[in-house]
C-alpha cells in the first residue's frame, strides 16, 4: 500500500498508483488532521462572512446565501460547472486526477469532511474514474469545469470510467455497495476549486517524456552505429568541457549503450593515422551531420526540461492548491489564489516545446537513413525491394512528417493565451489544463514519429546484415521490436503492425535507464 499524507508523494509512489494500480490507503494522523480541520471550519464559519460558505462565487461574491440555503449551494456549484465538452480524457488520466485531489486534501487545509477522502480512496482503490471532458477549465480557479464533473461523479449524478466502459455513478456506485458524497460545508467548492486535473496529467506527462527520451538517445546511438559514425562526440572528454547536466547526462547513456559495439569508429585510428592522410578528398565525411553528431547538446536540454518540470509539478502535487485555505492552526481562513495554474502551464510549455524538438531531431534522423544521397550506405527509402517497383519506408516518412509538423504547430504556448472571463473576475488566467492537455498530445504524436524512426532503423541494421557488431543494448531492442514488426522486402499495408511498435514504445519498461 502506499500511504497518502504521510509525507511529500513523490513521483514513483503517484506513477505506482496510476499506473501500476497499488492501492492507496490513508495515513492516520493526516486523516485525523483533515477531521479537526473539518470540525474548525464549521465552528468557525457560524456568523461570520467567508466566501463559498455563505456567499457566491467569484464575481457573485458580493450576495449573501441564506443560511438555509448554504448546502444547497454546494451542489449548485458542481451542477453548474459540469459543462465539460469535446471527448472525454482517457481513464487513466482521470485516475491521476483523483490521486492529485486527494492528496491535496490530504494535507489538512480544504475544510472537507472525511467522507470526501474516504470516498476518493475508495473509487481510486476500485478503479471507478469519473469522467472528464477535455474543454472547460481555464486553470485559474484551478480546473473548475474539469473538477466539477469529478464532484458529480462523487455526489452519484455524473458518470464514471469502468473497466473500459462509462457507466452511471450511481449504478456503479451501488454495485458495491459505495455511498455518494453527502455535502457538509464546503465540499463542493473544496473539489473543484484546484489544478489538480492539470497537474495529474501533467505528471503522467513527465513520466512519458522520460520514455521518449530514453528512447530517443537508445535510437540515436543505434543510428550512430549502422552509419559507424566516430564516438568522440559524445565522449566524456568533449561532454564534460559543456557544463550542462542534461548533456553530460545524455552523453554518459550513449558511452554505457554503445560500450561494447563493434561499429563505432576510433578517429584516431582513421583520419588522424598518416598513412591515411594520401587522399585529396576523404569518401568518408570527417564529422556526421548535426543530427549524429548533437545529440548530446540538443537532447540535454531535453533532458534538464523533464527534471525541471518534474520538480514543480511534484511540488504542486503535494501543495493546497485551493481558495480560501482553512488553516485550523493559525484559526484562521486566508483568502487568495493557490488555485492558479501558472506554475503548471509554465513546465507544460516548456515541456511540450522540449518535445517537440526531441521529435524534430528524430525526423531528421529518420530523412538521414532514407535519403541515399545523404547517407551513401543504404538504397533510397531502405527499399530492400527493387528499385521503383518497391517502396520501402517512402509512405512511412510521410506520416513522420506530417506528425512532426503538428507538433511545431501545437508548441504555441498556452501559458500566455490568457483570456479574460467570469465577469472580468479572472481577469488574468492559467489555460493550464489546455497546456497539460497539448503537451499529451505532441507526446502522444511524438511516440508515433518514434515508432517510424525504429522501425527504420531495424531495416537498415538487416539491410547491413550487421547483428553480430551491434551493441547489446542495440540488439536486445532489435531481438524485442522484430517480432512485432518483422523485416519485410514486399509491399504491403503495415499502419496496424506499425501501431504494435507503437504501443510496446509506450507501455514496456525502459531497458536503458537515465543517468
Amino acid at each position: 500500500m502506499i500511504q497518502i499524507g504521510q509525507g511529500a508523494l513523490s513521483l514513483d509512489n503517484f506513477t505506482k498508483l496510476v499506473f501500476e494500480h497499488k492501492e492507496a490507503a490513508l495515513d492516520a494522523d493526516a486523516l485525523k488532521k483533515v477531521h479537526t480541520n473539518f470540525e474548525f471550519l464549521k465552528k468557525f464559519s457560524s456568523n461570520k462572512l467567508i466566501y463559498g460558505i455563505n456567499t457566491g462565487f467569484g464575481p457573485m461574491a458580493q450576495y449573501k446565501v441564506s443560511e438555509e440555503n448554504i448546502l444547497q449551494l454546494q451542489y449548485n456549484l458542481i451542477r453548474s460547472h459540469s459543462s465539460g465538452s469535446g471527448k472525454l480524457i482517457p481513464a487513466q488520466l482521470s485516475r491521476a486526477l483523483m490521486v492529485a485531489r486527494l492528496n491535496s486534501f490530504m494535507q489538512g487545509y480544504s475544510g472537507v469532511h472525511p467522507d470526501t477522502v474516504e470516498l476518493l480512496k475508495e473509487m481510486i482503490s476500485r478503479d471507478i474514474s469519473p469522467c472528464i471532458y477535455e474543454h472547460g477549465g481555464v486553470g485559474a480557479s484551478g480546473d473548475l469545469v474539469q473538477l466539477a464533473h469529478l464532484g458529480l461523479a462523487l455526489i452519484g449524478e455524473g458518470e464514471v470510467w469502468f473497466e473500459g466502459k462509462v457507466y452511471p455513478a450511481i449504478e456503479i456506485f451501488n454495485r458495491f455497495n459505495i455511498k455518494p458524497l453527502t455535502i457538509r460545508v464546503r465540499e463542493g467548492l473544496a473539489i473543484i476549486n484546484g489544478t489538480s486535473a492539470m497537474t495529474g496529467i501533467g505528471l503522467i506527462n513527465i513520466v512519458q517524456s522520460r520514455k521518449l527520451l530514453n528512447w530517443a538517445v537508445l535510437f540515436s546511438a543505434m543510428i550512430n552505429e549502422v552509419v559507424q559514425a566516430f564516438g568522440d562526440h559524445y565522449s566524456h572528454e568533449l561532454n564534460i568541457v559543456k557544463h550542462h547536466k542534461g548533456q553530460n547526462a545524455i552523453a554518459a547513456m550513449m558511452r554505457d549503450i554503445l560500450k561494447d559495439s563493434k561499429m563505432i569508429r576510433d578517429r584516431s585510428e582513421h583520419l588522424y593515422n598518416p598513412d591515411n592522410l594520401d587522399q585529396e578528398v576523404f569518401e568518408d565525411k570527417v564529422q556526421e551531420y548535426y543530427s549524429l553528431r548533437c545529440v548530446t547538446q540538443v537532447l540535454g536540454p531535453v533532458y534538464d526540461t523533464i527534471a525541471g518540470a518534474e520538480a514543480v509539478l511534484v511540488n504542486e502535487l503535494n501543495s493546497v492548491n485551493d481558495n480560501p485555505v482553512i488553516d485550523h492552526e493559525n484559526h484562521n481562513i486566508f483568502h487568495g489564489g493557490n488555485f492558479h495554474g501558472d506554475y503548471v502551464s509554465l513546465e507544460m510549455d516548456k515541456l511540450k516545446i522540449a518535445i517537440t524538438k526531441l521529435s524534430m531531431l528524430c525526423e531528421r534522423q529518420l530523412n538521414y537513413l532514407l535519403n541515399n544521397k545523404l547517407n551513401q550506405k543504404f538504397p533510397p527509402f531502405v527499399n530492400m525491394g527493387i528499385l521503383g517497383f518497391n517502396f520501402g519506408m517512402q509512405g512511412m516518412q510521410f506520416t513522420a512528417t506530417s506528425t512532426v509538423a503538428e507538433n511545431q504547430s501545437l508548441s504555441f504556448p498556452m501559458y500566455v493565451h490568457s483570456i479574460p472571463n467570469n465577469n472580468d473576475n479572472q481577469d488574468i488566467v492559467s489555460m493550464g489544463c489546455n497546456a497539460a492537455l497539448m503537451a499529451k498530445r505532441v507526446i502522444d504524436n511524438s511516440f508515433e514519429v518514434l515508432a517510424i524512426h525504429l522501425v527504420t532503423i531495424l531495416q537498415a541494421i538487416d539491410y547491413l546484415d550487421c547483428h553480430d557488431r551491434l551493441s547489446s543494448a542495440s540488439r536486445n531492442l532489435y531481438d524485442r521490436v522484430r517480432p512485432i514488426f518483422p523485416k519485410f522486402v514486399e509491399d504491403k499495408a503495415r499502419y496496424k503492425e506499425m501501431e504494435l511498435v507503437k504501443d510496446f514504445l509506450e507501455n514496456s519498461d525502459n531497458f536503458i535507464a537515465s543517468k
